[in-house]
């Protein structure tokens, strides 16, 4: 039998390579950004076109390549950031590994003019599918300047799964974000098929949160500092106002690199305990700097992961600075947060003698006596008004739940609940309220439960959808116009959705400085914030796109029908109920909210009967 083991070619081995490292042309943007960030540039420009796929330029100001130098950056493993292996426990640059460019060449064309500042001609190199095509002397600008062309031309199969437009988009924004976060030092500016999606000059941290997110952030951003001899941690939390129910305002940056850390999040989260519902996310911009040689870097391709070396320590000293924040600016009540020095926070560090504590107890200790020494009376009949007081339902039945069974999702039990609930109706059995949350009617098989929000929002979705789709909402002028603020990022995506907020009845007028003017709403719509309304239908269709089936009409008319649903708490009158049962079940899908969370759902007799 012939060997079977082999050497891959350099070309395989770099399309391999670019698997890891190159996932998407967000990639492309995050690699090239940060190679001219470690080349000393205070000026980049990234233009992109058709999110990347078509064409993806970066333009750097920064030292520059000689002419031997650009020829090597294209090759494996090729680095100016290490000698030797010592140097991998005190990396400060963002990158480091060598295989970037090789990467990005072995799936792309690309085109490099870059010049040094101290030289007269620059260099111009072609690279295309691991292969230099030429090189020769160019007139250009000092510093890099890349242009990547026809992004995995050569792996269709990769070419093919990349996600529509938009989607990637987004992720090359979030890409951009993260640079421009972590280094307001450097002048960046973003363009998309030709259109400035982002122009931010050189700034502090809190202008840059700013200019990146929205002047009207500046209002709800609180600053946190702590400064140990393991870490010192700065940035920003935000108030719990403009908490979001999807991800996407958090950023963690370690040493000027942006990470991801689940643990330093709960530390975060925990702190934030009592004052967010359980599905809301604040804001947060949160700097670590800590020794190079007491965090790991190297344990993922993309180097957004890291080891902190004391991260029990540092959890607790984030979740104490975040605390002490809130409660310095009275987001939750606190003791005193008066002193300079902050909180006095323990540190055990390595050698550090840990003792067992000691506790004194009486041995002698018994729970079932007395302070006599006769046997307690821990339990005694109750008085006659504790009795009384018993009588109250909600007190007496807190704590009981109802066995319920989730209505089955066909149209024989759909159509079957409908057959019982007009009978219900023909013998003038009322429907109820219950804790102005529950709309309950007895059918023939026991008593419906129908979730009066979500009900609300099953019926409000298929009218809004409607709309949409038969462009025909009806509009109406307001006195005063709605001025709303946006970032750039969601202006531009709010335009690129014009058309749809127009089929439901909006009128929006574009202004300079990314403020949107609202002149015209649905003439049905209820008085609602238009900030939050705008900015949740934005990220309902962009941000959530690769989380759910909908396309972008439903995504709109969903986000709408939540809005604008009747919420939790508010009493209906007995008409009230009737029209809003009628209305669901004369919708195409009564049983499940337009999210798929259930609407319906019956409680059998037996069951009630089983109490009894």
């Amino acid at each position: 039998m012939s060997d079977i083991i082999r050497l891959l070619p350099d070309a395989v081995a770099n399309q391999i390579a670019a698997g890891e490292v190159i996932q998407r042309p967000a990639s492309v943007v995050k690699e090239l950004v940060e190679n001219s960030v470690d080349a000393g540039a205070n000026e980049i420009g990234i233009y992109v076109k058709e999110a990347g796929k078509t064409s993806i330029q970066i333009m750097d100001n920064g030292c520059g390549m000689s002419e031997t130098d650009a020829r090597m950056a294209f090759e494996r493993h090729a680095t100016s950031k290490i000698k030797d292996a010592k140097d991998l426990f005190s990396i400060r640059s963002l990158g480091f590994r060598g295989e970037a460019l090789a990467s990005i060449a072995a799936i792309a064309e690309v085109k490099l003019k870059t010049k040094r500042h101290e030289d007269e001609l620059g260099n111009m190199i072609d690279v295309s599918a691991s292969q230099v095509i030429g090189q020769e002397p160019t007139n250009c600008a000092s510093g890099s300047n890349f242009l990547i062309k026809n992004l995995f031309f050569n792996t269709p199969a990769r070419r093919k799964f990349l996600k529509a437009t938009n989607t990637e988009f987004r992720h090359i924004i979030n890409e951009f974000q993260r640079i421009a976060l972590a280094r307001p030092e450097i002048d960046l500016k973003l363009f998309h098929n030709d259109t400035e999606i982002y122009q931010l000059p050189l700034s502090n941290f809190r202008q840059r949160i700013c200019n990146v997110f929205g002047k009207n952030f500046n209002q709800f951003l609180i600053p946190i500092n702590a400064d140990t001899s393991i870490v010192k941690i700065s940035g920003f939390i935000s108030k719990p106002d403009i908490a979001k129910k999807s991800p996407g305002d958090q950023f963690m940056f370690v040493n000027r690199r942006f990470i991801r850390h689940p643990m330093m999040h709960r530390a975060v989260m925990k702190a934030y305990e009592g004052l967010l519902p359980a599905d809301s996310l604040p804001a947060y911009f949160i700097y670590f700097e800590v020794d190079p040689e007491t965090i790991d870097i190297n344990i993922h391709p993309t180097k957004t992961e890291v080891k902190f070396e004391d991260d029990v320590a540092i959890f607790q000293i984030l979740q104490s600075s975040v605390k002490e924040s809130l409660g310095k600016f009275n987001v939750v009540p606190s003791i005193d947060f008066d002193s300079e020095a902050g909180i006095n926070i323990p540190y055990l560090g390595k050698g550090t003698e840990v003792r067992m504590p000691e506790i004194d107890y009486n041995p002698n200790f018994n729970p079932f006596e007395s302070d006599t020494g006769s046997p307690g009376n821990s339990f005694r009949p109750p008085r006659h008004n504790e009795v009384e007081n018993l009588q109250n339902w909600e007190t007496l039945y807190s704590g009981f739940s109802n066995r319920e069974e989730t209505f089955p999702s066909t149209e024989a039990s759909s159509t079957q609940a409908t057959l019982d609930l007009n009978r219900a109706q023909k013998t003038q059995i009322n429907i109820i309220q219950l804790k102005n949350k529950y709309i309950l009617t007895p059918v023939k098989s026991g008593v419906m439960i129908i979730d009066q929000k979500r009900a609300h929002e099953r019926i409000l979705y298929e009218y809004y959808l409607e709309r949409l789709h038969e462009n025909r909402g009806i509009s109406q002028r307001s006195l005063f116009p709605h001025v709303v603020q946006l970032n750039r990022e969601n202006y531009y995506h709010l335009m690129e959705l014009t058309n749809e907020m127009h089929a439901l009845g909006f009128e929006l007028k574009f202004k300079e400085n990314s403020v949107v003017e609202v002149i015209g709403t649905p003439s049905d719509l209820p008085s609602l914030d238009m900030n939050i309304l705008l900015q949740e239908m934005i990220a309902s269709v962009y941000e959530a796109e690769e989380n759910t089936t909908l396309d972008k009409k439903e995504k709109i008319a969903c986000r709408m029908a939540q809005s604008a649903a009747i919420p939790y708490g508010k009493s209906l009158n007995p008409e009230e109920l009737k029209t809003m049962v009628d209305n669901l079940f004369a919708s195409a899908s009564p049983n499940y909210s337009p999210t798929g969370k259930t609407i319906i759902s019956i409680v059998k007799i037996e069951d009630i009967e089983k109490n009894f």
